[in-house]
């Protein structure tokens, strides 16, 4: 058991004594951030001195006294009713077994038997996903691997916009751009797409049918198909060279099948009334700042007509909650979905919308935006070779999503100590080599023989894992791992500059600390995995 859940334990069974009941979630256990005021330190008596009618110290006092004090050294009350814990070196050091029985589950917790489904990217297929897309993809992805290591049941959608006029102009764009490759008069639509890689597709479409497509009994309906499959296909290359895969694609025309849209509205009732022609739903009756219209009066559905009928499809099959990742223009989205879901008795809290701030590009000190290549928009193509994976996807998570994003590219291909994804890379890879030196020596896991500083100051980093996992997924907060990286890379740095790690002349406490590398890189691994980010051995 983790020294701080232990000690929550401990803390409710000495309030249980002196009368109050409480459960281990009521109760916070921190780090201490200065090695003066102990290992750990709660403020449970400043949160319940109320319930005693008494002040913060005198509860502190009352709560030590009934305090069982094994594996700790010594508790002080400090300040206004602190409670400052000084472990003794054992029941710290104990985690390294326990790690290294653990591995690549240790900070898993046990499954949860819910049901998530997390929906990102979710681009139009009618071209190349850019930075923008990036983040999100980095994103969603690192807050899937983190709940799912938390013990959700985790779904990774994208939703294909296959239903819309985008679509029909992608069609137009591809035929104007095939009837060029064929030498026939074309016209480029003013509203299509006129990147190099709808010129891309053409060229695909003409390697596959020659001259005749235009011939074919509907054009217009095979370049749209075969344009958005072709389109797709590449999005799905990008996206698994960026390590994501998805679970489902569910596309708009599917979900709109068989008259879904109307018989959604016939659902929704009297939730639903005309206004000049117009159908509107009454979203203000819930949790929305105006009504939204549905159908146009031309006949013609918003978008948020088709978007309420996949998120009920999404609940209808079995999803206990729904998390979308959407950009920042989306914020005006999140009340009025909630209120159509409410509308079908699903409580408010059924849809979580995590919004994705811009990303500014940056090089040489100065913001850049498009493609020296192509003239066009920055791609996640390009990034991924010029910045290279590892470094693409842990520098859009390093933010929270909801703060601008300001990626300095020529940081992130820099190998030294100022990249973060490096530091913590080379940090893994410094343990690899140690453990592959001393590979003739015996690890001690049991971890009882450390005692300096910097080991017991890294070991209190490795137990601190669980826990940040937890409120990294509690808060859909996947800049929490980094932090956690970034910290614990350097306690390891620390750790091997201040202790000899292998002396052959005392192998105990060589084996000790070869148990420390193990462990170390056994949680800096499981904690980059959950960011994407690969754990090299060597570098």
């Amino acid at each position: 058991m983790e020294v701080k859940e232990l000690l929550k334990i401990k803390l409710v069974d000495a309030l249980e004594k002196i009368g109050v009941s409480l459960t281990t979630n009521d109760i916070v256990v921190e780090d201490s951030k200065d090695k003066t005021h102990g290992d750990y330190a709660s403020n449970v008596a400043l949160k319940y001195a109320r319930n005693f009618g008494k002040n913060p110290k005198e509860v502190a006092s009352l709560i030590e006294n009934e305090l069982d004090k094994e594996g700790i050294d010594h508790i002080e009350i400090a300040g206004p009713g602190f409670i400052n814990f000084y472990m003794k070196n054992d029941s710290l050091t104990s985690v390294v077994s326990k790690i290294i029985k653990d591995g690549d589950n240790f900070g898993r917790s046990e499954k949860k038997n819910i049901k998530v489904n997390v929906e990102f990217v979710s681009a139009n297929p009618t071209g190349d996903l850019h930075v923008g897309h990036a983040r999100g993809a980095a994103i969603g992805d690192a807050i899937s691997r983190i709940l799912t290591f938390d013990g959700y049941d985790v779904t990774r959608e994208y939703y294909i916009n296959d239903a819309g006029n985008q679509i029909d102009h992608l069609g137009e764009s591809i035929e104007a751009r095939y009837k060029e490759i064929l030498g026939l008069p074309f016209e480029l639509p003013e509203d299509g797409y006129h990147g190099e890689d709808v010129k891309i597709v053409a060229q695909k479409i003409y390697e596959e049918v020659g001259d005749k497509a235009l011939n074919f009994e509907d054009p217009m309906k095979f370049f749209k198909e075969r344009g958005m499959e072709l389109e797709l296909d590449k999005i799905k290359e990008d996206l698994a060279k960026f390590n994501i895969v998805f679970d489902v694609f569910s596309s708009e025309k599917a979900i709109r099948a068989n008259n879904a849209i109307e018989k959604e509205i016939e659902y929704l009732g009297d939730n639903v009334y005309e206004d000049g022609g117009a159908k509107v739903l009454r979203t203000t009756d819930y949790l929305d700042d105006k009504d939204r219209v549905i159908v146009k009066s031309n006949g013609e559905y918003t978008y948020f007509m088709p978007d309420i009928v996949y998120h009920v499809n999404k609940l209808s099959r079995g999803f206990d909650l729904l998390i979308d990742v959407l950009g920042a223009d989306h914020h005006g989205y999140i009340n009025r979905m909630k209120s159509a879901l409410m509308m079908h008795g699903y409580d408010k809290d059924v849809l979580e919308i995590e919004l994705i701030q811009m990303v500014r590009m940056m090089k040489d000190g100065e913001e850049f935006k498009l493609s020296k290549r192509t003239g066009n928009g920055y791609t996640l193509r390009e990034l991924c070779e010029d910045a290279g994976v590892d470094a693409a996807r842990y520098f859009f998570v390093m933010r929270a999503a909801s703060g601008h994003l300001d990626f300095d590219l020529d940081l992130a291909v820099k190998q030294s100590s100022d990249n973060p994804v490096y530091y913590a890379q080379y940090a893994h890879a410094r343990l690899c080599s140690v453990l592959a030196q001393a590979n003739d020596i015996k690890v001690d896991e049991s971890g009882s023989l450390l005692k300096e500083f910097s080991e017991l100051e890294l070991v209190k980093k490795l137990a601190s894992f669980p826990d940040i996992v937890k409120t990294a997924s509690k808060e859909r907060a996947p800049y929490k791992i980094t932090n956690y990286i970034h910290e614990l890379a350097e306690k390891i740095h620390s750790f091997y500059t201040e202790c000899r790690v292998i002396d052959r002349d005392n192998l105990e406490v060589t084996s000790a600390r070869l148990g420390l590398c193990l462990a170390s890189k056994i949680v800096l691994k499981n904690a980059l995995t959950l960011v994407g980010v690969s754990s090299p051995s060597k570098m």
